[in-house]
């Protein structure tokens, strides 16, 4: 099972997120900005990433294009404090996965990471066969 990346600024909210990842046995590494994350997505070993919406050095659309352009299949789940239901939709159009309520969401990020990397498991059988 691959890693679980977490692209977060604040050192609070990512070791809470490793926290819940450690707890249901999932590894995970943190990027504190959106050009690490990049920079980590192009190796592969991440089929799922946590980012905040809005980093200091820019959005999280830019790890969707480095996904893209890379070719690598990764599901992207934000990481939201304030959210409303139109932004969540233009998220989901934009190739985001899922987005979870930071104040709220935190302990089903593990839930969530677990659901990605099974839909990422049916991507790859369904290209094996």
């Amino acid at each position: 099972m691959g890693q679980i990346l977490i692209i977060c600024e604040s050192n609070s909210d990512a070791e809470q997120l490793r926290a819940v990842f450690r707890e249901a046995g999932l590894r995970s590494e943190v990027a504190k900005g959106i050009t690490a994350g990049c920079r980590l997505a192009k190796s592969g070993k991440f089929p799922v990433a946590f980012c905040t919406p809005l980093l200091n050095e820019g959005s999280w659309k830019r790890l969707i294009e480095v996904a893209h352009q890379s070719g690598l299949s990764m599901e992207v789940i934000l990481l939201a404090r304030t959210f409303n239901l139109n932004q969540w939709g233009e998220a989901l159009q934009a190739g985001a996965f899922d987005v979870l309520d930071l104040l709220c969401d935190l302990p089903k990020a593990a839930e969530v990471a677990k659901r990605a990397l099974g839909t990422k498991r049916l991507q790859s059988l369904a290209a094996a066969s």
